[in-house]
């Protein structure tokens, strides 16, 4: 079943109008534009080494050679990876960055977003954007459809609370949504149970898949069908595309993909982190058919592909601030560690061919590494730039345009600096901005003291911890003591960016805003 609508044009209207259109906005030779993103997938939940050693050169880890991804690593061997591309630790405020460029505490979607109640937690910003977007909002598939681009949305949304506009693709500038909703995880992966409609989790169960019910047809799978479709349907009618393809894997529920199973059996790990690994490679088969779908119709010279996760690695394996399922990076989803927002992301052109003039403007060298600090809000500028398009003067975007890096080579205009602003709790890492500036990252733990037994988490460095990334990239050791000098100069930034970006901040139980403080 496919869901459209009719009345996007109206929603629209006043962005149309308020827009500037590019002199060349109806040129026929925009390219295809597929946004493949991945839930809950980590820098090393994959066979392609993205972390590199002293010389820069791809240093393979154990987890890369328990992953099997040969479709990521055929998209990584045409183009080019980022190994420090950086997502908002947790889901929804990373999907709405990449749909508006801003970062989470400028968008105020700082948390994922709870379908049914708001999850502030219990000294939580109150006033975050709990029900996501709106038809009001500026949006990148908004933008992309009103200067010619069909916009596609296939798998999960998760951009705002059931009951609210947010919670459907079409109302946000999707022309087309197949199994996008409010929640954000699937009620189930197999179709034997309708995707959680013969479940207890009926209330997750994924919609518009009705074709599929009770077949052996994997959701990952459904949902690749799906998208391969829109795709041939969108070739056919000779304009430019817009594909967000999101999907639900490899979030939790951990339901294992048969077509993959006996890859795991005998590695020695536990049941739950095997079933994760089948939905890694049931992605990565997805990927592929993509791409052999976008060669065999013709158009994979003109289509740009970017693959990223949403956020870090939720994998079964440790505890989110151990060195376990994103090892040797600490942390995973939801931590303040580099394990928790550092993703994976590769650029290339579905089919490499210089000839092209499309290629030529954007060339993107085969098999690069890019080392430079990059992240999701970045993703909105460079989609215009390369569609030619432009959105309205009003709308503050905090990313900035790819295209340099994208070719491989520095880009002297870039800071290496990224926050991630968390006001909530509990949730694994409680109520905790971090900010990196350089090779220093600072996190600043608003209610350090708070016992675990009450939904927080204990630290014993209190308030603050100071990390080096050049020297210690694994976070092993909290230089807040023994570098007074740079902790109270990168704590002087943090509140500063917080300032800039006009942030919200935890309460006290009298309703004030605990802003952090410097030591």
């Amino acid at each position: 079943m496919r869901n459209t609508s009719r009345n996007l044009v109206l929603l629209f209207a006043p962005l149309a109008v308020a827009m500037t259109f590019a002199p060349d906005a109806v040129a026929a030779d925009r390219p295809n534009i597929v946004v493949f993103l991945v839930d809950d997938m980590g820098i090393m939940d994959t066979s392609v080494p993205f972390l590199t050693d002293e010389q820069g050169e791809p240093k393979r880890y154990p987890l890369n050679d328990f992953y099997r991804t040969p479709n990521m690593q055929r998209l990584a061997q045409q183009g080019i990876r980022f190994n420090q591309f950086y997502a908002m630790s947790v889901c929804s405020p990373t999907r709405i960055s990449i749909m508006t460029g801003q970062n989470a505490a400028r968008h105020r979607a700082t948390n994922w977003i709870n379908p049914q109640k708001n999850n502030a937690g219990p000294h939580g910003a109150p006033d975050w954007n709990w029900i996501g977007l709106t038809p009001q909002d500026v949006t990148l598939p908004g933008i992309l459809r009103s200067q010619g681009y069909k916009t596609m949305h296939i798998g999960k949304g998760h951009f705002g609370a059931a009951g609210h506009p947010g919670s459907e693709p079409l109302n946000l500038g999707f022309e087309i949504n197949v199994a996008g909703a409010a929640f954000g995880a699937p009620g189930s992966y197999y179709g034997e149970k309708d995707y959680g409609q013969q479940t207890r989790r009926k209330h997750h169960a994924v919609p518009h898949l009705e074709k599929y019910h009770g077949t052996q047809t994997f959701l990952t799978e459904a949902l690749t069908l799906e998208a391969n479709a829109l795709v041939k349907q969108a070739a056919k009618q000779e304009e430019p595309f817009y594909l967000y393809f999101a999907h639900y894997a490899v979030h939790a529920p951990f339901d294992s993909d048969p077509r993959f199973a006996a890859n795991y059996k005998d590695s020695g790990k536990p049941e739950n982190a095997q079933a994760f690994a089948t939905l890694i490679e049931g992605m990565d088969k997805s990927l592929g058919d993509l791409l052999d779908q976008l060669e065999a119709l013709g158009i994979a010279e003109e289509t740009l592909v970017f693959f990223l996760g949403d956020n870090g690695s939720d994998a079964p394996l440790g505890d989110q601030h151990e060195v376990a399922c994103a090892a040797p990076l600490r942390g995973k989803k939801g931590a303040h560690y580099e394990g928790g927002m550092r993703v994976p992301f590769i650029a290339a052109w579905a089919k490499p061919d210089a000839s092209r003039p499309m290629q030529q403007r954007l060339q993107i060298p085969a098999g690069k590494i890019q080392s430079q600090v990059a992240a999701v809000q970045d993703l909105f500028p460079t989609i215009l730039d390369v569609a030619n398009a432009s959105g309205p003067e009003r709308h503050i975007v905090d990313g900035l345009p790819l295209q340099t890096l994208l070719t491989g080579k520095p880009d002297p205009q870039r800071k290496e600096q990224f926050l991630m602003h968390y006001p909530h709790g509990p949730h694994r890492s409680n109520y905790f901005t971090s900010w990196r500036d350089g090779d220093w990252k600072v996190v600043y733990h608003t209610l350090p003291d708070e016992k675990t037994t009450g939904g927080f988490i204990q630290f014993d460095d209190g308030h603050f911890q100071l990390f080096n990334l050049a020297s210690d990239p694994f976070e092993s050791t909290n230089l807040a003591q023994s570098h007074p000098q740079e902790l109270k100069h990168m704590m002087q930034g943090l509140i500063a960016q917080l300032a800039a970006h006009d942030a919200l901040y935890p309460v006290d139980d009298a309703g004030n805003a605990l802003r952090p403080q410097l030591p």
